[in-house]
This record gives C-alpha cells, structure tokens and sequence, in this order.
C-alpha cells in the first residue's frame, strides 16, 4: 500500500494528542483550508491507520473554530473508509459515571454557525442522519472495550454544544430531563461530515465528569479536571482502540454508510 494511505481514521480528542510511537508525518492540503495538523500515518492491529488531533497537537484550536470539514476530506482523500471518533465527554446522567466508556448511537446538536456541510450547491443534497453512527463499527466498539475490561455503556445520545464555554446549570439540568446521557463539544458536524463523505463513523466517549447540572453538589466542570481525568484513562482508551482496529473486517459488510447519498438527491 501506498504509505500515505490509510484503512482507518482515528481523530484525537482533548487529552488525546498521539498515537503511534513510530510513524510518518503528512500535510494535507484540502479545498477547504488546512486540517488541524498534520496527519500522522503508521500501522496499528494489523492495519494502516492516520491519526488526526482535532484541537491540534498542542490543543491551539477550540472547538468551534476547528475546520471539521478539512479533516473529514483529508482523511477521504488518504483512501480511509472508516473513522473512529473518540472524545471527552460529560456525564448528564448518574449511571454513566466518571472513567466509563459510552458508545453513543445517536446526537443532539446545540451549535451554530460551523460549517455543516460539504453540500452548499448547486445541487440541493440531504443525507439522513437518522443513524448517523455505524452500526457495524458500533457492535465491534462495544465487543473490544469488554474485552479490555472497561465499562462500557452500548449506546446513548450525545448533546453537541458550542462551546468553548460549558453548560450553564440550567442548560445542563435541562439536557438532563430529556434523557440524554453525554455531553461535548466536537461531535457534530464532525460525525454527519464522515457521513456525507460515505464513510462509517463510531463514537467512543470517556466520561470524565459530571455536567454542572446533574447533582447539587457537584463542582462545576473545568477543562484541567477533565484532561486529568481523560490522562488517568488514556491507556485503557488505547487498548480499546487496538482491539477495535484488529477486529474490524476488511471489507465493510452491509452497513449502508458506504451508500449514504443514495437517495438524497433530487432527480
């Protein structure tokens, strides 16, 4: 294979600036600006796999001023199919505790303003998110973090808010009554861009708090607590990865994401 091709795309969260101890380093130029950093390729469990920090690699760039478009092409254009997608994460919810893993199923986006879209015309294309997460991908996230011995929670909602400030107790009490279990900043539009871009997409979120509204007595959430938090956790985030990355099949097996514009077009 080609070296600056890839089989999977993993995109670096908050904590999460490295994946490889040996690898190559490439930029990427794409239609819609520069990515986050350059994309690092090298080989993990068995497969070619490109690694892009979101935030960059010293965390320069907050959440909503990352280009999520430039790193969803950059990673198409490196032949990738599928991505993986972890992220810090807040729990909205006291069953989901600090330290556990949610595989979340489904968003609830609270942004505005961010570049959504690769489809501003001429031609008026509408891609379902009503699944917007991988249902193959998703099966063998939740298999590899059993394995690894992590608890983890199957599915769940995640509410994408703005940022880079974090909820209010109000707003937080409020995603709470709804039912939703997760809170972040980076999952929208970057899961529904790997969409449009038919590729699959699954979530790993590590919980590294409880949101502001959940409990009385809880302190209000700080980015220091979460990337201790999120450091504490990281070793067992990376095993899960390799065990994902080893199981995942060579070829994609009927999930759909490989035909996600069919249909969503006007003919």
């Amino acid at each position: 294979m080609d070296k600056t091709q890839a089989d999977i795309g993993v995109f670096g969260g908050s904590g999460f600036y490295k994946l490889f101890d040996k690898a190559e380093e490439h930029v990427i130029e794409t239609p819609y600006g520069p990515p986050s950093d350059k994309v690092v390729i090298g080989t993990l469990g068995g497969k070619r796999v490109a690694f892009l920090p979101r935030h960059g690699s010293h965390h320069q760039i907050p959440p909503h001023q990352i280009n999520y478009r430039a790193n969803v092409w950059a990673m198409k254009s490196l032949g990738v199919q599928r991505i993986i997608s972890p992220c810090a994460a807040g729990s909205l919810q006291t069953n989901v505790k600090p330290g556990e893993f949610v595989v979340c199923d489904q968003f609830v986006d609270r942004t505005s303003g961010r570049k959504d879209t690769f489809y501003d015309g001429p031609i008026a294309t509408h891609v379902s998110s009503a699944e917007p997460y991988c249902p193959e991908m998703t099966k063998f996230a939740q298999i590899a973090g059993k394995q690894c011995g992590i608890t983890v929670h199957p599915k769940g909602t995640v509410v994408v808010i703005q940022g880079p400030r974090f909820s209010s107790k109000s707003e937080s009490k409020w995603f709470t009554s709804m039912g939703w279990e997760v809170i972040n900043m980076t999952q929208y539009p970057e899961v529904h861009l790997v969409r449009e871009q038919e590729m699959c997409v699954v979530n790993i979120s590590l919980i590294t708090d409880y949101d502001s509204g959940l409990v009385g007595d809880v302190e209000p959430v700080s980015h220091s607590e979460v990337i201790k938090v999120f450091e504490q956790n990281i070793s067992k985030l990376q095993s899960m990865l390799v065990k994902l990355i080893e199981a995942l099949p060579e070829s994609r097996n009927g999930c759909g994401c490989a035909s996600a514009l069919a249909g969503a077009r006007f003919t």
